[in-house]
């Protein structure tokens, strides 16, 4: 077969830190399927998202635009009726555009209402997908409390759990997120304490086992089908509940666990913002070495369970010939502070949050010259959808598309004008942080600005920058954001602040290579402003208003 991209085969796990695999430096946790991938393609270092939290994160990587341009800026917030995403700009250039597993997209039902666009149309369903035809679709947030689930949806895996014999009304819970004590009883993952046992369910049926076999299941129904497709795999794991089968949940140990990133001088006079999300109770868990020592064996076997069913998928691949014509993408959405700078889960722009792991492979001779290569160039993972664009043949719309091809870094060759810096956003409106500072929503937003030595947070709300030095100050553990030593750095971040908020970002029904082509056309089509006597321009122009008078209708 051919060596040409037909295919795209993009991964996405939830919550994986950038140096959580072996190939990224980690002693311990061993992932030979990523790793060779790795060996096949470029590994980019410095890949960070545009907002470190789930939903406003996919919504950018599936738009390729900044959360400020398309608007939905935290989980839960609506992507707005009318956003592009990877699945409208591929069709139009002959490619499907497929779902398996999770998006964290929540539809904009007004929008939707207004338009009155059917929820059960192919074009509702689409809107209301993130653009995505969907092979299967499972968020993995199947919590309950009293006031019902998080998700309403139905749960494709909890039927699938069903149907082989798991009894209840929510087996993700009580069985792939679940152990058993001690006593008999449940042992719930939410419950950190629990995370070193096996969860009750067979290796087998639990959710990256289950998605893999959908994608298997995906390309089984398409031997024959010539069509091009993208494929987006997007794994609920490694996220929390912090749980996971046998023979995983006993793969790693306490001895295993690295030390904390952390210095007591970060809790001495904090950033206001720092320090309400260390002061919350996840950052409070985490700041606990029993809880570390808890929970990180058991995020390495979750991971080290991904990394096993990559490989599956991979021999697979092989098999069948795929490896030859599918691009292959695998990334994150945001990582884990698992109490790195006494924090948990994600949200601020530590690296341990901000920059994720990204993997590229394209299969063409083109590529050779960079298999096995590491790029330390500032990439955003907005670029993916550029990248994809480009690979299925089709002109990135750069009115639409804020993000830049990787293509070059693909074939080891240098693109003109590289990017400065890297920005990403977030907003915690919707968060006791927010309450505690009394931030009104509209100031509750925080920015990044990075470049390859200093990274700048700015807190909207009147607060003073964060600033990190991060080639003498790797672990960003000095805040020099108050420094007047560096209020020239600061000034400077602040300026490119504004050049990125002046980018045009909302003119997105035409292009500029609409807008030249149609420079002049209102003087060929009768609109003649300035002129006194006509003769100022070609004849051709006035001939429609010169000629004798036309006499008036009686």
């Amino acid at each position: 077969m051919s060596r040409k991209i037909r295919n795209i085969l993009f991964i996405m796990y939830d919550q994986l830190r950038f140096d959580y695999m072996s190939c990224a430096g980690h002693p311990w946790l061993k992932t030979p399927n990523m790793d060779a991938l790795a060996s096949r393609g470029v590994r980019f270092s410095r890949c960070y998202v545009q907002s470190p939290v789930c939903g406003s994160s996919r919504m950018s990587t599936y738009t390729g635009r900044y959360v400020s341009s398309h608007g939905a800026a935290w989980n839960n917030f609506p992507l707005k009726v009318g956003e592009q995403t990877l699945g409208d700009h591929l069709r139009k250039i002959g490619m499907q555009s497929w779902l398996i597993g999770k998006t964290h997209m929540k539809v904009d039902e007004e929008g939707m209402d207004r338009l009155g666009i059917a929820r059960d149309g192919i074009i509702g369903a689409r809107v209301s997908e993130c653009g995505f035809d969907v092979f299967v679709r499972d968020d993995g947030l199947w919590g309950e409390g009293p006031d019902g689930f998080y998700d309403s949806k139905r749960s494709p895996y909890n039927e699938y759990l069903k149907s082989k014999g798991y009894a209840g009304a929510n087996p993700w819970h009580d069985f792939a997120n679940a152990g058993v004590d001690e006593d008999g009883d449940m042992a719930s993952g939410w419950f950190m304490k629990h995370a070193d046992k096996p969860a009750n369910i067979d290796n087998r049926d639990s959710e990256t086992p289950w998605l893999t076999d959908r994608m298997i299941e995906f390309l089984e129904a398409r031997k024959d089908d010539a069509t091009p497709w993208l494929c987006h795999l997007s794994y609920i794991k490694p996220h929390w509940p912090y749980i996971v089968p046998a023979p995983y949940h006993e793969m790693y140990g306490r001895n295993q666990v690295l030390p904390a990133i952390r210095h007591p001088d970060e809790r001495e006079d904090p950033h206001p913002v720092y320090e309400a999300f260390m002061s919350n109770a996840i950052g409070q868990a985490f700041s606990r070495d029993d809880v570390r020592e808890k929970v990180i064996p058991a995020y390495m076997g979750l991971i080290r369970q991904c990394d096993d069913e990559l490989g599956r998928l991979m021999k697979y691949l092989e098999e069948t010939g795929r490896l030859d014509d599918t691009l292959i993408v695998l990334t994150s959405d945001h990582g884990d502070y698992l109490g790195d700078h006494w924090l948990g889960e994600k949200d601020l722009f530590h690296e341990q949050s901000v920059k994720v792991p990204l993997i590229v492979v394209d299969p063409s001779p083109e590529a050779d010259a960079a298999r096995g290569t590491v790029c330390e160039e500032l990439v955003e993972q907005i670029d993916l959808a550029a990248t994809f664009i480009e690979a299925a043949g089709g002109k990135v719309p750069g009115h639409i598309v804020e993000g830049r091809s990787l293509a070059p870094f693909l074939r080891a060759e240098t693109p003109e004008e590289w990017r400065e810096f890297a920005v990403s956003e977030y907003d915690y409106s919707a968060t006791p942080m927010a309450v505690k500072l009394g931030v009104e929503p509209k100031d509750a937003r925080l920015f990044m600005i990075a470049d390859k030595r200093w990274k700048f947070m700015h807190a909207e709300g009147g607060m003073r920058p964060m600033l990190f030095d991060m080639e003498n100050d790797p672990d960003e553990y000095v805040d020099l954001g108050a420094s007047a030593d560096h209020a020239a750095i600061v000034e400077m971040m602040y300026r490119r602040l504004a050049v990125w908020a002046r980018r045009m970002s909302q003119r997105t029904a035409i292009s500029d290579d609409q807008i030249k082509a149609g420079r002049g056309g209102s003087r060929r089509k009768g609109i003649l402003l300035g002129l006194y006597d006509g003769s100022e321009v070609e004849e051709e122009l006035t001939v429609k208003y010169r000629g004798a008078a036309q006499n008036a209708a009686s």
